[in-house]
C-alpha cells in the first residue's frame, strides 16, 4: 500500500512540474511575440526615402517620397513629384504603399486597394508588370546613376579646345540630320583639323557623344568628372568639348 502511495505522488509530482514547465516557455513565447515587430514593419522602416520611378529606359520618370506617417487604409504616406501623372497618369489614384510579408512593395489608393505591386529583383530596386505599359522600377535616387544627357540637353554651341585654346565652334542642334542622328554646324574661323574632318552630324551612343564627320569618319566624347567631354581613346593632340 505505501508503495503504491509512494507512485501515486511521483507521478502526480512529475505532471505537475511539466505542465510547470509547459506554461513557463508558453509565457515566455506570447511576451516575445507580442514585442517584436513584423519582418514587413522593419523593413517599411528602412524604405523611407526618395525613389526615382521609371521605365526600363529611365526616359519617362520621376519621384516619389516615401513616409513613414500613417495613411490610413492606404498604408503609409507617399508623394509623387509634380509632373509625375503626366509621365504616369495611373499613379493620380495612389495615395500610399506597404511592404508585405513576402517582401514585395504595394502601392495602394486612399481605400486600401492596390493599384500596382512591385517585387524586388536586386538589392533596392524594384520592378512591375503592368498591362498596356512598359516594365516599371522603383530605386532609391541616391543609388540611381544619372540618367544620359538627352538632345535637348546636349543641344547648343560647344568648344572645341585643345591644349587650353579654342580651335572651333560647333553648334548642336536637336534636329534630325538627313544621313541620321542629329545636325551640326561649324561657326567660322575653325581649325584645319576640324574643317579636314568635317563633322556634318552627332548623336548619344549610351554615355558618349559621337560626331560623325564627312568621310565617314566618326570623333567619339565621353564625358570626365569634371563634366568636359574629352576625345576618346585619347590621341597625340588631345580634344575636349566644353558647351558655352
Amino acid at each position: 500500500m505505501s508503495t503504491n502511495r509512494n507512485a501515486w505522488f511521483a507521478i502526480v509530482f512529475i505532471a505537475a512540474l511539466c505542465a510547470g514547465v509547459s506554461l513557463s516557455t508558453g509565457v515566455g513565447s506570447a511576451q516575445t511575440g507580442s514585442s517584436a515587430p513584423t519582418p514587413a514593419k522593419e523593413t517599411a522602416k528602412t524604405m523611407t526615402g526618395a525613389y526615382e520611378f521609371s521605365n526600363a529606359t529611365r526616359d519617362r520618370r520621376c519621384t516619389v517620397d516615401l513616409s513613414s506617417k500613417r495613411a490610413g487604409a492606404a498604408g503609409l504616406r507617399l508623394k509623387f513629384s509634380e509632373g509625375c501623372t503626366t509621365v504616369f497618369p495611373f499613379v493620380k489614384d495612389i495615395v500610399g504603399w506597404t511592404i508585405v510579408e513576402t517582401g514585395s512593395l504595394q502601392l495602394l489608393d486612399k481605400g486600401g486597394e492596390l493599384v500596382l505591386e512591385l517585387t524586388e529583383v536586386e538589392n533596392g530596386v524594384f520592378e512591375a508588370m503592368r498591362p498596356g505599359d512598359d516594365v516599371l522600377f522603383l530605386q532609391s535616387v541616391a543609388a540611381v546613376e544619372p540618367p544620359p544627357p538627352t538632345p535637348d540637353e546636349m543641344a547648343g554651341e560647344w568648344d572645341v579646345v585643345r591644349r587650353g585654346r579654342t580651335i572651333c565652334t560647333l553648334a548642336l542642334a536637336n534636329e534630325p540630320a538627313p544621313g541620321g542622328g542629329y545636325a551640326l554646324a561649324l561657326k567660322p574661323q575653325c581649325a584645319a583639323m576640324i574643317t579636314r574632318f568635317a563633322p556634318s552630324s552627332w548623336f548619344m551612343d549610351d554615355r558618349e557623344l559621337l560626331l560623325r564627320g564627312g568621310a565617314g569618319e566618326s570623333w567619339r566624347f565621353a564625358q570626365d568628372d569634371d563634366k568636359v567631354w574629352q576625345r576618346i581613346p585619347a590621341t597625340r593632340n588631345p580634344l575636349s568639348l566644353v558647351k558655352k
